[in-house]
């Protein structure tokens, strides 16, 4: 059964980004041993790709092509946003409950990525549609910053289904979370 799974990295003390979106405390570490045999399966996996603006404008200005040219993309966003060249990308407002379903339609069995953006994988988790957490835990502590869940009070225990040591100091998690 298809999957929406929220895949990313944080800072040990919980942070996706800085406050200001920045993301070079993480890049730093871009091809530490382990990543590629991880990440390569995953996204093998995922049929359609959902994420908010910041992640969208984040990927619009590294200039570089769209990074998922074969799966269709969802976009949140309260304004209207540049377009990328190649991809099949959907700029959507409202229902995360629409979204989720014309993306489960389209993933046709595969798994959704929630790509980045806490506060919107936290409304899929508060409306139960997020399945699971993948968790690349990053040694490094950012102090403050864009939360990787901000939710407005604690959760059930998690189930832990795995963990695994990469290189670098780096830590895989995954979680259930229904």
């Amino acid at each position: 059964m298809a999957a929406t799974q929220y895949y990313v990295a944080s800072s040990i003390d919980g942070y996706i980004a800085t406050a200001d979106g920045n993301l070079d405390w993480l890049l730093q570490f871009n091809g530490f041993e382990g990543f590629a045999e991880s990440y390569d399966p995953f996204l093998a996996g995922v049929g359609a790709v959902i994420m908010g603006a910041d992640t969208y404008r984040f990927l619009l200005a590294t200039n570089e092509p769209w990074p998922y040219p074969a799966l269709p993309a969802w976009v949140f966003s309260h304004q209207d946003l540049p377009p990328f060249d190649d991809g099949t990308i959907s700029y959507v407002r409202g229902s995360i409950e629409a979204v989720h379903a014309a993306a489960l339609e389209a993933a046709a069995g595969r798994n959704i990525w929630m790509v980045g953006g806490g506060n919107l994988a936290a409304q899929f988790f508060a409306a139960g549609l997020l399945d699971e957490l993948l968790l690349t835990i990053v040694p490094v502590l950012l102090g403050s910053g864009k939360p990787l869940l901000p939710l407005a009070g604690p959760t059930f225990p998690l189930e832990l289904r795995s963990e695994r040591r990469l290189g670098s100091g780096v830590v895989e998690l995954a979680y259930a979370l229904r």
